[in-house]
């Protein structure tokens, strides 16, 4: 029979199936949980037990100490719950993801390579090594000094998969040295080299509200991964996703959103046309977002595009009631700097 993990003081509750560690339970339910080794080794995935009683497993003393265990400390990773029912102190404030520690050159080869558009291109890159590990929503820095091609980031479009494939969306900019390198000379077979994981387009996976998308253009590429992610994990709450295209030309993953709408009744694509008529909608989602939505103010509401984009999305969010804690968006800078986190939110 399952046991249920409450967490404290949050009283949401986990169902933990026969045979599950508590921090199984918790990520299949789509809370991230500190953790590194999953051997109980580190001590990242540390909590309180504040009632139940559990299996405990191996761990090594270094990680829980004889006077952690006997005031109710232990490892998540390893701890199996022997009574119907484990409280743990580990409430919604404490569910922030904690980010992996990005890492610089690391080496990739074109796997694929696919034209969406007239003006963003689709690669699938394959590690050599190590994969990244990240969070659904992050980006990666690419680009080839030796060619000319300063650093730009670029967001990753698919949930972590266990081969390490990374895909990239990648729109032609105007006079954009990066993305013409990109365009022109990236072929299958190239190599290149990443840096990242970077950024906090993430949110609060603990958060059980109903789930609002705004892209444009590339933008689409973190509410791809970010989807993806929660969709793989059986998230039940609405998910609708409003992409922003100038023509039908500019319209891509309409095939995919089709099959996620297919297999997931909670999930709803709504694109909408700026520069063309016919069947649909029509307009900037800032125009558009009342008609389809009275009230925001119990939705988790990600924006991601241009700033100015995001600026007046988020605007129109606000009028309908959206909450700030819950509105998370990614601006695309050309130029800008990789956002590294502070020390304090990095996995070790």
């Amino acid at each position: 029979m399952a046991a249920r993990i409450r967490l404290y003081p949050s009283g949401k509750e986990v169902e933990c199936a026969a045979g599950d560690t508590v921090l199984a339970a918790l990520e299949k339910s789509g809370y991230a949980l500190p953790n590194n080794c999953r051997a109980g080794a580190c001590g990242e995935c540390k909590v309180k037990v504040r009632e139940g009683r559990f299996d405990q497993g191996m761990v090594l003393d270094m990680a829980l100490s004889a006077e952690e265990r006997a005031q109710g400390f232990g490892l998540m990773c390893m701890a199996k719950p022997l009574s119907q029912e484990l409280v743990i102190e580990w409430g919604t404030a404490d569910a922030q993801p904690r980010l992996f520690p990005p890492r610089e050159h690391q080496l990739y080869v074109v796997a694929d390579r696919i034209a969406r558009t007239p003006r963003i291109v689709e690669l699938r890159l394959r590690p050599v090594g190590q994969p990244m590990r990240y969070w659904p929503g992050q980006y990666v820095m690419l680009g080839d000094a030796r060619a000319g091609a300063p650093p730009r980031p670029y967001s990753i479009a698919n949930a972590p998969r266990p081969d390490g494939e990374i895909t990239l969306q990648i729109t032609r900019v105007e006079g954009g040295v990066t993305s013409a390198w990109v365009h022109e000379q990236l072929q299958p077979g190239t190599r290149v080299k990443l840096a990242g994981p970077y950024g906090t387009f993430i949110g609060d996976p603990s958060v059980d509200t109903p789930v609002l998308c705004m892209a444009a253009g590339s933008g689409l590429a973190p509410i791809l991964s970010l989807t993806e992610a929660a969709l793989r994990r059986g998230y039940k709450r609405p998910v609708t996703v409003l992409f922003s295209a100038r023509t039908r030309a500019d319209l891509y993953g309409a095939g995919l959103m089709e099959f996620w709408q297919a297999r997931h009744r909670n999930f709803n694509f709504k694109p909408t046309l700026t520069q063309e008529s016919g069947a649909g909608l029509h307009g900037r989602i800032p125009q558009v977002l009342p008609d389809l939505f009275k009230d925001l103010s119990n939705y988790s509401v990600f924006v991601a595009g241009a700033p100015a984009f995001v600026t007046d999305c988020v605007e129109a969010a606000r009028r309908l009631g959206a909450r700030e804690e819950l509105i998370h968006t990614e601006g695309y800078f050309g130029a800008a700097p990789a956002q590294v986190p502070p020390t304090s939110q990095l996995v070790a």
